[in-house]
């Protein structure tokens, strides 16, 4: 299955955060910079889905996402935390990587692709334990660009 995800370098940044909220806008502050989505609205979406439910997806990770019909394919930004935060995640582990998606407003089940493409990507130990050790932001994109081309393949 090939999940044409959409992944610039500047989707991706490390940061010291200390609540949910904001990591939520930090995130859409990345998707702001990376695919010039209006902060505010990226914002909006991802507080609304997190309302509905955690987004904590355990083991260390949240998979924060929504929708935007400024958008023409699924895209990630990812966030590394220095400091993990509380997500009230299913399995109460605070958060230190972020994948964040933003998918068309019609994405329908391409979104679902999406989302299960990094859960995929996240529940891998040694995938998790790189993206963790990677010295800077240009390690995670080569991680992160290698794993999706692979799986496209």
């Amino acid at each position: 299955m090939d999940v044409n995800l959409a992944l610039s370098p500047q989707a991706i940044a490390f940061a010291r955060l200390d609540t949910k909220t904001k990591v939520l806008a930090r995130t859409a502050q990345l998707f702001s910079d990376a695919y010039g989505l209006d902060t505010n609205a990226v914002l909006e979406g991802l507080e609304t889905r997190e309302a509905l439910g955690s987004t904590g997806f355990g083991r260390g990770v949240a998979i924060p996402h929504c929708r935007s019909k400024d958008i023409r394919r699924p895209s990630l930004a990812l966030l590394r935390l220095e400091t993990p935060v509380d997500f009230a995640a299913a399995d109460s582990r605070p958060v230190s990587l972020v994948c964040g998606l933003v998918s068309p407003e019609n994405a329908g089940s391409t979104h679902l692709h999406a989302l299960a493409a990094i859960s995929r990507l996240t529940r891998d130990e040694m995938k998790l334990q790189m993206l963790a050790d990677a010295p800077d932001t240009e390690a995670v994109y080569a991680l992160l660009t290698n794993q999706f081309l692979r799986d496209a393949a």
